[in-house]
């Protein structure tokens, strides 16, 4: 027996064998590292986008505000075009998708072009990378679940720490100015979008794709693909008109709402905080940088605890922390001020984003949770974008970021209130959902395994 194999349906690593579900978390991860970390770092270039162009707070808060928007509408068809073609084909159009809105984003003049290359099609890149992959993933899974989703959950965390230098860096190697902009959107655009290509051969619907079960499905399951095809389409229909009939389904889209939207403010406008109180650009984008990192800390713990304890005490616990956090930003003045709200708010903001995918699997089992995740995508993207927008505007009448910090903290704690009137999740909500299935749907099944 070899000691050493990379065949997805037999891997071995020094003679022990390697379920391919840990390799499907870390192309994921990969994949969402080369997309969503240099999209949602470009909030670092806002007050660069001010000064370069000429456009306000306001201007530049409706273009992340169009962005969240478009990405929230385009959540749930996301979910269901995952569902039923199969992650690596949506994994492609999105990687398209992606290099097209980066590289015609650093090629805008005017604030139009801002709102629909930046607003518009990279917003349904991120849609793509956000809600497919994110449910895909939970497919392989039966035991382990929380550990796979925090460390898929944990790469966007990461993420800015290797994004926001290398943004700066460029800017400072192309001169600053508008043609530092242009080639921070360009070089990672192009180099991220290739890199994704790239690695969606490694990347599998379903663990059925290559013959396999689920890690942690007993031995005696049937090897079943329904991830594609007229079976997948038929399984949907009815798993969303049942899912939609439970009060979670759209309690869980309003708590996506009102987390993003308070978040939304914090991530958009920190470092505009930050350089308002005097604070330097680089330390500005330190912090944020701070924040991002420290949540990749919740972003992993958080769904291993929800997955074993419940994910309802969870998602409370970390929507309360994005609340309390906001008290000392109203307050901060010098940099220790702004790290330690960093740390705070991101321990409570990785870990608000990243119990939504078990508490699903918890509500809903073995559902094609794809679209219910779109769904709720869609109140996240809704969120971010009365977040950025109302943050903006609310700078623009003030002349300040008081009022816009206090509105991050009303909605978060709408969230919080929201939360603790959820269902328990130690029991499925649809535990039959599949008995509502037309009896004639054939199931292609492999033998063994």
């Amino acid at each position: 027996m070899a000691n050493f194999s990379l065949n997805p349906s037999t891997m071995q690593v020094a003679g022990k064998p390697v379920h391919y579900a840990w390799v499907i978390v870390g192309v994921g991860a990969l994949m969402r590292l080369f997309s969503s970390s240099f999209r949602s770092s470009s909030c670092i270039l806002i007050p660069r986008l001010v000064d370069s162009f000429g456009w306000s707070y306001g201007q530049v808060g409706l273009g992340f505000a169009i962005q969240w928007i478009v990405s929230g509408l385009f959540g749930p068809p996301a979910g269901m075009m995952g569902d039923r073609y199969g992650v690596r084909w949506t994994m492609r159009l999105g990687a398209v998708l992606f290099i097209v809105g980066m590289v015609l984003t650093g090629f805008m003049n005017n604030l139009w072009q801002f709102y629909f290359f930046f607003g518009v099609i990279l917003s349904a890149a991120m849609g793509i990378f956000q809600v497919p992959l994110t449910a895909a993933v939970t497919l392989w899974f039966r035991r382990h679940l929380g550990i796979g989703m925090g460390l898929l959950q944990s790469s966007q965390g990461i993420g800015p720490l290797v994004a926001v230098p290398i943004m700066l860096l460029i800017i400072h190697q192309f001169g600053g100015g508008i043609e530092g902009l242009r080639a921070a959107f360009w070089i990672p655009g192009i180099l991220g979008g290739v890199i994704i290509l790239a690695m969606v051969q490694m990347f599998y619907n379903e663990p059925a794709a290559i013959g396999i079960r689920a890690l942690g499905a007993p031995k005696d399951e049937p090897i079943k693909e329904v991830q594609t095809g007229e079976i997948a389409r038929v399984r949907t229909k009815t798993f969303i008109k049942q899912a939609q009939r439970t009060s979670a389904f759209w309690n869980l889209i309003g708590i996506h709402f009102w987390g993003c939207a308070g978040h939304a403010i914090i991530l958009v406008y920190l470092v505009s905080i930050a350089e308002a109180e005097g604070i330097s650009s680089g330390v500005a984008a330190t912090i944020f940088v701070v924040l991002s990192v420290t949540s990749t800390i919740t972003r992993f713990a958080v769904p291993i605890i929800a997955d074993r304890t419940g994910s309802k005490p969870a998602m409370a616990g970390c929507f309360f922390l994005q609340v309390a956090p906001i008290l000392l930003l109203l307050i901060a003045h010098d940099p220790w001020q702004f790290y330690l709200f960093a740390v705070l708010f991101g321990i409570g903001f990785g870990g608000e984003m990243s119990a939504f995918p078990i508490i699903n699997r918890q509500y809903y089992g073995s559902g094609p949770i794809g679209t219910t995740y779109g769904y709720q995508m869609m109140g996240a993207g809704v969120g971010m974008a009365a977040g950025s927008l109302l943050g903006g505007f609310l700078r623009d009448i003030t002349n300040g970021f008081d009022a816009t910090m206090w509105l991050s903290f009303g909605m978060s704690l709408t969230g919080v209130i929201s939360i603790l009137i959820l269902p328990p999740t130690q029991k499925e909500l649809l535990p039959d959902w599949e008995d509502q299935l037309p009896g004639a749907i054939p199931v292609h099944s492999h033998g063994g395994d």
